[in-house]
């Protein structure tokens, strides 16, 4: 396997990225709809307009109040949505409680989400794309090995468990409710580890693991005022991805694939 750091992998697909955009007849651009003044949402939107900017993609940013009502954010997305140089279209998570998400994910025009959080969207939902791609590049062969995914959110753990499917793993899914005992007997035998939970060194590094286990941290904490994953930092396996510097770039870099496929689609139709 070529042990390629995620640094170094998303410098070099930048790179590719930016010698395609170059020669387009236009930018893809990219619109943000930000509905909150979250800590964590500003420091993603600032990562994702630099990335943007750095590639040549034309993003921009429409930061509301949070007071707006949830008519008034649809009537903003459809606008964006029927404007015919906008190529991709997300709407910043976390939203005020008196919105439905579900609702604003389902009024994203399906061509335009590049999220893939609408149930019709073409595109694969970022972070499990991104993971996808790095491990493909790395030479894993999913094929008839063992992953334990730890999470079950709309967001990571069920679309990444669904795609690692159709790569014919052998996909065990875990939870809150998932006994010590049990959690420990797959991870055991497992050959991919991935934890999004979001709570700090969840996994503890006496756990035993296979030696040549791959370990995909995507949750991120703070913890005595550092940023840490759920897996406690170890050398006794293949590979683990850090945090931070691991999973986010990866997000954030099928981000900007799912933006330059749909304006290749775009021009296409």
């Amino acid at each position: 396997m070529n042990l390629i750091s995620v640094k170094d992998y998303v410098k070099l697909r930048k790179e590719e990225i930016k010698k395609e955009i170059i020669s387009l007849l236009r930018k893809p651009k990219l619109v943000i709809i930000q509905m909150n003044d979250d800590v964590a949402s500003n420091s993603y939107v600032k990562g994702k307009l630099k990335d943007a900017e750095e590639l040549g993609i034309d993003a921009s940013l429409i930061k509301l109040d949070e007071s707006l009502n949830e008519e008034q954010l649809l009537k903003i997305i459809d606008e964006v949505n029927n404007h015919e140089t906008v190529d991709g279209l997300i709407v910043q998570l976390p939203l005020p409680k008196h919105i439905s998400e579900s609702k604003i994910k389902e009024s994203i025009n399906p061509k335009k989400d590049v999220d893939g959080f609408h149930p019709l969207s073409k595109f694969k939902a970022c972070t499990p794309k991104g993971i996808i791609s790095y491990l493909t590049y790395l030479g894993f062969n999913f094929v008839g090995k063992n992953v334990v995914i730890i999470g079950r959110s709309n967001i990571v753990g069920r679309p990444l468990a669904k795609l690692l499917l159709d790569l014919s793993m052998n996909v065990t899914v875990l939870h809150s409710k998932t006994s010590i005992e049990d959690r420990n007997f797959y991870l055991k035998h497992a050959d991919l580890v991935v934890l999004a939970v979001g709570k700090p060194y969840l996994l503890t590094k006496d756990v035993p693991l296979k030696k040549d286990a791959i370990l995909v941290d995507v949750g991120i904490s703070r913890l005595d005022g550092h940023l840490v994953g759920d897996i406690e930092p170890r050398e006794d396996v293949l590979l683990q991805t850090p945090v931070p510097g691991g999973v986010g770039l990866l997000t954030r870099l099928s981000l900007m694939e799912n933006v330059l496929e749909a304006y290749e689609d775009g021009i296409s139709c």
